[in-house]
């Protein structure tokens, strides 16, 4: 009952009231952090850029980000521009890390940005980030911008008739046009690709510290796995479950396979075109009936 209500009253308050919310909650995070949290060590950047599209753990990796371990050893409190209306002129303001940056790699290129910066984008095989996407948005996401429009959409339709329209939909998005211009430009000094599996996988302490790494913070090895085991997915799940309706699925690298078959297979490649081979996952068929 009261998971319900939480639910209703996540899906029924209006976006700008949640911005508001939300930049002071941001606020008064970053100002426990300095006061309360001593720095040991800082990043020698000026600014941090973590891109992105939808359905890549960005909910996470803000979580990392935002932790007082990660502070302590970088000195850079986050920032989420979305939440003050994109008005600074350079996107964020010095010694920060950016948040959640849903761009294009052209349109990251294009913003102005100190000298000494870093930047990371992290990406996903395009097939789980549908199935992902899907459940997130008929049942968890909050109703900004479109979800409530394509909530009322997948609700109305059968799994498998959603799942197209999903598909659809993303692409009309521009979400998998993002991902193949990153996939295009590559990696540079300044910029590195890191996937969601090795980051959430068996490795995960390893790219964990590589990410780290690339944006100046060393974290000591007891210190990360006091980290990781705090954001791990079991821990995060079970903290919202005590007052939440989870936001966090099982993100199974391969999931996909559970929900799509070959219908939803042929839409996904004419939408997608050859994205999985250059991102660098298989392409196989599946003969799964939704």
């Amino acid at each position: 009952m009261f998971n319900r209500t939480v639910m209703y009253a996540k899906q029924h308050t209006p976006n700008a009231m949640r911005v508001v919310v939300r930049r002071t909650m941001l606020e008064a995070h970053n100002t426990r952090l300095r006061l309360t949290v001593p720095v040991v060590a800082r990043s020698e950047y000026v600014n941090i850029y973590h891109c992105a599209v939808r359905k890549t753990a960005s909910q996470w990796i803000k979580a990392l980000f935002s932790d007082p371990i990660v502070y302590r050893h970088s000195g850079l409190p986050t920032y989420d521009p979305r939440f003050y209306n994109w008005r600074h002129p350079q996107v964020c303001p010095p010694d920060r890390v950016a948040l959640s940056l849903f761009f294009s790699r052209k349109r990251f290129d294009a913003i102005p940005k100190p000298e000494r910066h870093r930047a990371f984008f992290v990406l996903r095989d395009p097939r789980d980030m549908v199935v992902s996407s899907y459940f997130s948005t008929r049942k968890s996401h909050a109703p900004m911008g479109d979800i409530p429009k394509v909530r009322r959409a997948l609700e109305e339709l059968p799994v498998k008739d959603g799942m197209l329209y999903l598909i659809n939909h993303l692409a009309q998005k521009g979400t998998f046009k993002a991902l193949r211009s990153w996939a295009n430009a590559g990696e540079s000094g300044n910029v590195r690709l890191f996937r969601y599996e090795d980051l959430t996988g068996p490795g995960q302490t390893e790219q964990v510290d590589q990410l780290m790494r690339h944006c100046g913070i060393v974290i000591p090895p007891a210190e990360l796995s006091t980290l990781l085991h705090r954001y791990s997915f079991s821990e995060m799940n079970h903290r919202e479950s005590a007052g939440t309706v989870s936001h966090y699925r099982k993100g199974s690298p391969g999931d996909w396979r559970n929900h799509f078959d070959d219908d939803i297979q042929e839409a996904f490649a004419r939408a997608s075109g050859n994205l999985t081979d250059l991102l660098g996952y298989r392409s196989e068929s599946t003969s799964v009936r939704v």
